[in-house]
């Protein structure tokens, strides 16, 4: 009799008829395991890709950040306090923006690195069966 899912009872099939429905159960899992890893290998590739456009905008900010601090000794030198203080203020909203753009970046490479990949995954279920047996 099915159950809700579709599963029925199997306690009462025959060796035979368990085994011959062997190959399509490995086909399943073989789907079921490539279908995993392409789902791991494009949430990869999206970290990755949002990884670099982070650190590219945290290198961006740090680019301008120097002709910004160049400024700062300038105007500091040859003008009165608001000048280079605004100027001062600027670099270190430059300087904070780098490091907040870099920490996202460095982030989403910490999640891709930390997934599971289906080939530790396939690794894990043989080590369960070999201990099971």
């Amino acid at each position: 009799m099915p159950t809700p899912r579709g599963y029925r009872d199997r306690a009462d099939d025959s060796f035979l008829s368990l085994l011959g429905d062997l190959p399509e159960l490995i086909r399943n899992l073989v789907i079921a395991e490539v279908d995993a890893a392409k789902t791991w290998a494009t949430r990869a590739a999206q970290d990755g890709k949002w990884g670099a456009i982070w650190v590219f905008i945290a290198l961006f900010f740090l680019f301008w950040s120097i002709p910004v601090f160049g400024t700062y000794l300038i105007a500091g030198l040859s003008s009165w306090w608001p000048v280079w203080l605004s100027a001062l203020t600027i670099f270190l909203v430059m300087i904070v923006a780098t490091v907040v753009f870099a920490l996202l970046g460095f982030m989403r490479f910490r999640n891709m690195v930390k997934r599971q990949n289906p080939v530790q995954s396939i690794t894990k279920d043989i080590k369960e069966m070999s201990d099971e047996l």
